[in-house]
């Protein structure tokens, strides 16, 4: 009889199985955070627009500033609409930049007698059921703005309304204008607020 070593049987013997279990559930806590941010999307033309020619990139011109026949402004009105999101309380400002449409390609100088240089306009914004407004009167070439604190998160379309009376000049009503080329730059700001 031929006799193995025990190392050699011990080799050959099959090894039971064992299971692993999990006895132990350990919580773990995930935290993130959300910045205080706003966004405001592009501009795009919506609802009524009466004597604007439409948007162009994030310009909006006016089709004909005067009328032929009194030389005065002509009415004009457009709405423009921004998908806008705020994830925090946050002020919503307008700015006008010269406080009115005024003169930009020309030298500017004074007005000659009876004639009017600059036209004013109402910019009124409707954002998480509130209104802004504002007035360029075009009195006096100068930033002009306002702003409303919302004191909640908002998202959905701000809206801008624009308006510009028949005849409105900054001289008195229904005067002529100096011919030229009228603008103003107009800025909404959606700003987070602590």
């Amino acid at each position: 009889m031929r006799s193995h070593p025990l190392f050699a049987i011990a080799v050959l013997l099959p090894f039971p199985a064992v299971a692993q279990t999990i006895s132990e559930v350990r919580a773990m806590d995930v935290t993130g955070q959300v910045p205080g941010t706003c966004t405001l999307g592009a501009p795009r033309l919506g609802g009524a627009q009466a004597n604007f020619r439409g948007i162009n990139g994030n310009s909006l011109p006016i089709d004909q500033l005067v009328d032929g026949t009194t030389l005065s402004t002509r009415p004009a009105s457009a709405e423009i609409s921004f998908d806008a999101v705020c994830a925090f309380p946050h002020l919503l400002r307008v700015e006008s930049q010269n406080n009115g449409l005024w003169r930009t390609s020309e030298r500017v100088g004074n007005a000659p007698e009876g004639f009017g240089d600059a036209v004013p306009y109402r910019a009124t914004l409707y954002w998480a059921s509130q209104t802004l407004a504002l007035f360029a009167d075009a009195r006096l070439r100068r930033m002009a703005e306002t702003s409303l604190f919302v004191s909640e998160t908002a998202t959905g379309t701000l809206q801008l309304r624009l308006e510009i009376d028949a005849g409105a000049t900054n001289h008195r009503a229904n005067a002529p204008l100096v011919a030229g080329t009228y603008g103003d730059t107009l800025r909404i700001t959606l700003e987070p607020q602590q």
